[in-house]
């Protein structure tokens, strides 16, 4: 293929089968561009890196990938802050790197999902250059404009994530800007018909060069109150005591400065433009605190919003079977059409392997993780390294790079842990230079070198379930109800046109024996590198151990 001719939806597809439906529980492998594999040898990763390595995600058994940010940018929050929507930043290489990377992933048979960041861009970005240069310019109301109070302070109460007021007041304009993130990052004015345009415009132009869907940042705080209301305070203040010590905005129950709805006319907008496109997804990151199941449900329900939400309810949490079953049954009660996306980790919080239990070694409870992630109804994400059983990475004060992290030192060490370059060896393996973090030894130890070759490892175990879930339809897109097999085993039905499976996870260090009732005549599936027995009318179930039961099959 001549990189120089721009992929089109007519071509770029050819090796990929015609399913619209495709992404319907398709295992997505999530990589964090500057840490995943470094070409070149400057400590950052890019996108021939990327491409090096796809034989390993293909290997691992990924239907998907989901780059995150590699937009042209400052950087000041690592790519989530885009200063040009129709081209590649230098440091990850070029719009030919980009066409070469898609046109292998898909002779591969790997889809491409990129992030879309619009809820806001970067300072240095055209259009906010423009936009802040007078009021009366031509892009003067794409930014979220508003004059100070009489007292000169700012136009209400709403705050940034990354610290203090979410407004900043700017000389040239005399007006104060909205930014929802850092300052650097000025919110775009989603009432205004033009930006709205101007983002679908960019969304068409990584279409047309061939990606197969987009994660979209922050995908409920495109539009906000046009009256610009104080936000209430949180409805349930005793619930806040372990978070309100870090950082100030979760005292506010944010009515007003997200969720918006007429940010559901624009995501049909966004799916008439996916629709022009065969074969695409969406996948919406919702950051909605208490509320988030139910603008989940808003956000993906029908034919005509989003394909699917990310859930946030197994990022947190020490991963029990009791948590696992109220969080999905709440999920389920609530979005009883749309379709989740499910992940233990990913680039903005704490590793899975250091939220488990004292005395458990990730080694060993990783590939029952994934496996669960992956057996629930929706899509699986698998963040880089989790496969490889990584904890979280101790980064010294002095080697931080995430301004979030920064800025709330030490009661909150920022995200730099789970954004370590991947230990390919165990020298290293991702860089011939520098790495921009620097790598754990931990990591190291555990390399994805030293896994390939040992069948017991976590890599390897993770790669043999993917590979035997790939003939599993009921596992890719059927119901699921739960049942009580015990309280501290977690287990539930997966049906799909006729075919009933039992799935009984051991989230356990001690072994178990499950008293399996009216499943005792199922049979035991096999082949998916997990051990359990039966034993008469019980299972015996080792620790961090899975059985997949055969109920029915017409």
């Amino acid at each position: 293929m001549n990189l120089s001719t721009p992929i089109n939806e007519n071509t770029s597809h050819r090796v990929l089968a015609n399913d619209p439906d495709w992404w319907r529980g398709a295992v997505i492998y999530q990589i964090y561009p500057r840490s995943f594999a470094d070409s070149n040898g400057d400590g950052i990763g890019d996108l021939p890196g990327i491409t090096e390595k796809l034989d390993y995600i293909s290997d691992l058994g990924a239907d998907a990938i989901w780059i995150s940010p590699f937009m042209k940018s400052p950087m000041d929050d690592f790519g989530y802050d885009v200063s040009d929507y129709e081209d590649v930043d230098p440091m990850f290489g070029s719009l030919d790197d980009f066409k070469e990377l898609i046109a292998k992933a898909h002779g591969k048979g790997i889809r491409v999902l990129i992030d879309l960041v619009i809820s806001h861009t970067s300072d240095q970005h055209e259009w906010f250059v423009e936009s802040r240069s007078n009021k009366t310019n031509s892009k003067s109301d794409w930014y979220v404009w508003a004059d100070p109070k009489a007292d000169g302070s700012p136009p209400n109460n709403w705050l940034s994530i990354f610290g203090g007021s979410a407004w900043q007041w700017d000389s040239r304009r005399c007006q104060y800007y909205l930014h929802n993130f850092l300052r650097s990052q000025p919110d775009l004015n989603f009432h205004c018909e033009e930006v709205q345009q101007a983002v679908l415009d960019a969304a068409r132009f990584w279409l047309k060069l061939g990606v197969d869907g987009f994660r979209l940042d922050t995908v409920n705080f495109y539009v906000h109150d046009k009256q610009l209301r104080d936000n209430p305070p949180y409805p349930d203040p005793d619930s806040l005591a372990d978070v309100t010590g870090v950082n100030p905005y979760a005292f506010q129950d944010h009515k007003f400065d997200k969720s918006q709805p007429e940010n559901l006319k624009f995501l049909e907008r966004l799916r008439e433009v996916m629709n022009e496109f065969p074969n695409t997804t969406t996948v919406g990151e919702i950051g909605a605190g208490h509320e988030a199941s139910e603008i989940m449900k808003q956000y993906t329900s029908g034919d005509g919003r989003l394909h699917m939400a990310y859930s946030f309810d197994l990022l947190s949490n020490t991963p029990t079977a009791k948590y696992v079953r109220e969080r999905v049954t709440n999920l389920q009660n609530i979005v009883t059409e749309g379709w989740p996306s499910w992940a233990m980790s990913n680039h903005d919080v704490k590793r899975m392997g250091s939220r488990l239990p004292e005395g458990v070694d990730p080694q060993v409870a990783t590939p029952a993780l994934l496996a669960l992630s992956a057996s629930l109804r929706g899509s699986p994400c698998i963040y880089q390294g989790e496969e490889l059983g990584f904890k979280e990475a101790d980064v010294a004060f002095e080697d931080l790079q995430d301004p979030y992290g920064i800025e709330f030192w030490p009661e909150y060490k920022g995200r730099d842990g789970c954004r370590t370059p991947i230990a390919w060896s165990k020298d290293g393996g991702f860089t011939t230079g520098k790495p921009w973090l620097p790598m754990a030894q931990d990591h190291l130890d555990h390399s994805a070198e030293a896994q390939v070759g040992d069948e017991a490892s976590p890599m390897r175990r993770t790669a043999k379930y993917l590979h035997w879930r790939k003939d599993q339809k009921v596992l890719q897109k059927g119901s699921l109800d739960f049942v009580d097999l015990g309280e501290d085993v977690l287990a539930f039905e997966r049906e799909h046109e006729g075919e009933k499976v039992l799935c009984v996870f051991n989230l356990t260090n001690d072994d178990m024996r499950v008293a399996l009732g009216a499943y005792s005549s199922a049979a035991l599936l096999e082949g998916h590198g997990f051990s359990a027995e039966m034993d008469g009318e019980a299972l015996n179930l080792p620790a961090w151990q899975v059985a997949y039961l055969q109920i029915s099959k017409n």
